[in-house]
């Protein structure tokens, strides 16, 4: 898949999503799974939860009072907000984000917040619009695995730049367990919803060295991917809410423009989507990754 046919589709799906009204229960579902706590849920609006976790990097953080925190892939804020009240007035978060339309909704919670040690970024996590050495933390969630493999290593080169000396990384991400089969790596569908483009641990381990970084802790959650499904059984993709339109062969339309889901296997020259994927088991293929490392 070309880079930038990669980059279009995920703007396009996240595009939808941030306007996508949500489904409050799913996005708890999904944040539980991965580790959130009923009180980390209850302190930022239900609005700021998509669903698009795929692990909790607060909780490998300890973020301080006073500190700078940089949040990579922000979408609605959902982590940047639960880390603003850790910081206080004394520090400040930064939410990167490329989609105008996660930028939009994320601007008017924090409007509805009043939260000034907050701000958001129009940025590619590939060329971070932020002076160098200006983070005492970098979090990422369900984000890096999204970058086209030959990006990749800008992201890790970006965090140990923009990070302070002893400034720390701490992120969640889906890395794979093995070679993906080939129906899944070309499946555009399964790369939005963060299984396709997932590298593997080495990967991870060989970008953070050759950025900078010394030690690194690479550890899997041991979390359950079909947490991602629909009510009734049918794989809504990883990162992939299930959007409360009505539902066609098991998808909404606002899916189908997406490009995360589809008509049925029988449509002629269809490309493979989502639905066609309701019979794998992606804990086989997948996992969500927590991944830690210090700038020395």
């Amino acid at each position: 898949m070309a880079s930038a046919d990669v980059y279009n589709k995920v703007q396009a799906h996240y595009g939808t999503a941030a306007k996508d009204i949500g489904n409050a229960s799913y996005g708890e579902r999904v944040a539980r799974e991965f580790g959130y706590s009923k009180e980390e849920l209850d302190s930022v609006p239900q609005d700021a939860n998509l669903g698009l976790s795929c692990g909790n990097p607060l909780a490998l953080a300890n973020i301080r009072e006073g500190e700078t925190v940089v949040d990579l892939g922000s979408g609605a804020g959902f982590d940047v907000f639960q880390a603003a009240k850790k910081v206080g007035s004394r520090g400040k978060v930064t939410g990167i984000d490329m989609n105008e339309d996660m930028l939009s909704r994320a601007n008017q919670i924090k409007s509805k917040l009043a939260a000034t040690n907050v701000e958001f970024i129009n940025s590619r996590i590939t060329e971070l619009a932020l002076p160098d050495s200006s983070a005492d933390c970098i979090i990422s969630n369900c984000v890096v695995n999204l970058v086209p493999e030959e990006d990749k290593h800008l992201v890790f080169k970006e965090m140990f730049r923009t990070l302070k000396p002893g400034g720390r990384v701490a992120i969640s991400d889906i890395l794979a367990k093995k070679e993906l089969p080939s129906e899944i790596k070309d499946s555009m569908a399964l790369y939005v919803g963060c299984i396709a483009g997932a590298s593997q641990v080495g990967a991870y381990e060989r970008y953070l060295k050759e950025a900078g970084f010394g030690d690194s802790v690479i550890v899997d959650a041991k979390s359950d991917l079909n947490v991602y499904r629909h009510d009734d059984g049918t794989n809504a993709g990883c990162c992939a809410p299930p959007p409360a339109a009505e539902k066609t062969n098991g998808c909404s339309s606002s899916q189908k423009v997406s490009g995360c889901c589809g008509p049925s296997k029988s449509t002629p020259a269809q490309a493979a989507t989502v639905a066609d994927f309701d019979n794998i088991d992606f804990n086989e293929f997948a996992g969500s990754f927590k991944i830690y490392a210090v700038k020395s």
